[in-house]
């Protein structure tokens, strides 16, 4: 059974962080005659239920019958199932038996008399030690604790214990770098799940020659695994570890019961790190999370895999990186590695692909505390993470630009002014640029709440007038949001802004205003022109200044990311040094082997005033 003792002794030492988890015990059976299991999922928003168990052959029986129907229905096709499953056994052990006397030349003896025809086995369900009536229907009928009875086998029935819906390992893995399992778990939680990794042993010595995989035993060929002594959800390769493949042996739980254990294998070996990254020296600074004043705050273009995939990204954009340092499974290592060493309490990221942020982004930051939020724009997205021991998500106000500037009544103005330059106008709607609004509530004062805001805005280098269009439509939904909706709480607004300091667009949220006359309103030729004047209500300043660059590229290099914050309620505590320029160019340019995007990530801590 799954309810020892132990076990929860087990938990009880990973709640309380006083003793170490007793893995053998948690994961091992009562006895050798401990009773099968017969597990039950039964959800009551769903018609059916499913019953899954081993029959005495061996064969694995999951069926699906409907919750309203009477248990004596189910109990009869079990019986059915237990028959067939003898009568394949039987033929089974026949044929092998033949097989054996032909291959010792035993002569076959004849037909003979057919054997007697099995009967069906008796099938009843138990309940308290009382068999249950068969008009009781399946929802009720089985219930966690009871006991199925089918022949002379017994199985304790578990209804919905935890259970792994995805368990799934990283392609890639390399030393140093924190390997991340993705996990799905029904009617339980990871954080009460248990975990023991184990790594490959050195390869065995080479069979004699002239014997092959037939004239070994299954076990002869089978790895050999040694417990690496790590029993937690992320296991960190060492350079030892190089050339070995690792295995993950899990046990779903809740805090109060566990499910049936997993085991999961690596598909490929452990391979050697790039050696030191740019992000180590950061890394320094941030070894802890910060304490309750604080908030670690990191924006950052992490490239998406859509974009940096492509014949022209290799051969134009970054021709001097290794094309193997742009594949997404190299990179997505040293994401989650950069990522998870700031201890952050709010990432914002851009260039997010859907299935990295699901697959990869997820099930990384998710075990260091994290939650996060996805919003699409295209071909990839934004993502918004926030440390759930620091912060809940009260709320969500995303929008599209283009179809906010024309539907919300907040940007009426806004959108009569760009009528007047239909040339403008119909280039700002063609843009599919998004802005992330998430409103977070403080766990340990509800008093405090906060607006965190992420973009990445159009990125011609002569759109500069539609990055003013779009900051203003921006500005003003997240006045409305931290105004209207939520009034008087501060505003955070991270993202990859396309513009260098020198732009009307950074002028513009520094200062409060644009003038119509601004050069940027020219700025892809007369033809497109829309001078105006615009103007918004925030106080805000660059909490990591004003660097020399963001963005590190061959043909370019500029500061084009910000950390913007509401000077009425935050200030800076510290902004983390970026990398030093030798280690930036110590490959030519970004990406490279030891950085994973173009962007720089901007990392400060930010305390409320």
């Amino acid at each position: 059974m799954w309810r020892l003792p132990g076990v929860r002794a087990a938990l009880r030492g990973v709640r309380t962080a006083v003793e170490r988890r007793s893995r053998t015990e948690a994961a091992s059976e009562t006895s050798v005659g401990a009773m099968e299991r017969a597990v039950v999922r039964c959800v009551p928003s769903e018609p059916k239920l499913s019953l899954s168990f081993a029959l005495a052959d061996g064969s694995h029986k999951n069926m699906q019958r409907d919750q309203s129907e009477p248990l004596g229905r189910a109990l009869s096709r079990i019986a059915t199932n237990a028959l067939k499953g003898h009568a394949k056994a039987a033929a089974a052990k026949k044929i092998r038996k033949n097989r054996a006397n032909a291959s010792s030349g035993v002569a076959c003896a004849g037909p003979g008399p057919e054997p007697a025809a099995a009967c069906e086995p008796v099938v009843k369900l138990y309940y308290r030690e009382e068999a249950v009536a068969e008009d009781v229907l399946n929802v009720d009928a089985w219930q966690d604790g009871a006991v199925l009875q089918i022949g002379d086998v017994k199985y304790k029935v578990e209804r919905n214990p935890p259970t792994f819906t995805e368990l799934q390992l990283p392609r890639y893995i390399m030393a140093g770098f924190p390997v991340c399992p993705k996990l799905g778990v029904e009617f339980g939680d990871p954080t009460g799940s248990l975990f023991r990794w184990y790594k490959e042993t050195k390869p065995r010595a080479a069979e004699p020659e002239g014997g092959g995989p037939s004239s070994s035993s299954p076990s002869s060929l089978s790895p050999g695994w040694t417990e690496t002594g790590v029993d937690e959800r992320v296991y960190t390769p060492s350079n030892a570890d190089i050339g070995l493949r690792l295995k993950l042996h899990c046990t779903p739980g809740n805090g109060q019961r566990f499910g049936p254990s997993r085991e999961l294998e690596s598909v490929c070996p452990v391979e050697a790190g790039p050696g030191t990254c740019t992000f180590d020296h950061r890394h320094l600074y941030t070894k802890k999370v910060t304490d309750d004043a604080l908030i670690r705050t990191v924006s950052y273009n992490i490239l998406a895999d859509t974009y940096a995939q492509t014949e022209f990204s290799r051969t134009v954009l970054y021709p001097y990186c290794a094309p193997y340092a742009l594949e997404l499974d190299y990179r997505q290592n040293l994401i989650q590695k950069e990522l998870t060493g700031y201890n952050a309490d709010l990432i914002c990221l851009q260039e997010v692909d859907r299935c990295v942020f699901t697959d990869s982004l997820v099930p990384a930051l998710e075990a260091f505390g994290l939650e996060g939020v996805f919003r699409i724009k295209q071909h990839e997205g934004l993502a918004t993470f926030y440390r759930k021991s620091k912060f809940s998500l009260l709320s969500q106000h995303d929008i599209a630009f283009h179809e906010a500037l024309q539907s919300d009544p907040l940007h009426k103005e806004l959108l009569e002014k760009l009528a007047l330059y239909p040339a403008a106008q119909e280039r700002v709607l063609q843009r599919s640029s998004v802005v992330q609004v998430s409103v977070l509530q403080s766990t340990t004062d509800s008093s405090r709440k906060i607006c965190v805001a992420n973009t990445h805005l159009y990125w011609h280098p002569k759109g500069g007038y539609i990055r003013l269009i779009q900051m203003a439509v921006a500005l003003a939904h997240i006045r409305h949001v931290s105004c209207d909706l939520y009034p008087g709480i501060p505003v955070i607004f991270c993202g990859d802004f396309n513009s260098t300091p020198s732009t009307g667009m950074y002028h513009f949220v520094i200062n409060g205003s644009i003038a119509e006359d601004h050069e940027d309103w020219t700025s892809n030729g007369e033809e497109e022109r829309c001078n105006m004047s615009l103007s918004h209500f925030f106080k805000l300043k660059s909490a990591c200044g004003e660097p020399a660059y963001t963005n590190y590229v061959g043909g370019f290099h500029g500061c084009l990311d910000y950390i913007f914050i509401d000077l009425n309620a935050l200030e800076v505590e510290q902004v983390i040094p970026l990398p030093s320029h030798e280690e930036v160019t110590t490959h030519q340019a970004l990406p490279s082997v030891s950085h994973p995007s173009d962007h720089i990530a901007l990392v400060c801590d930010l305390k409320w005033k």
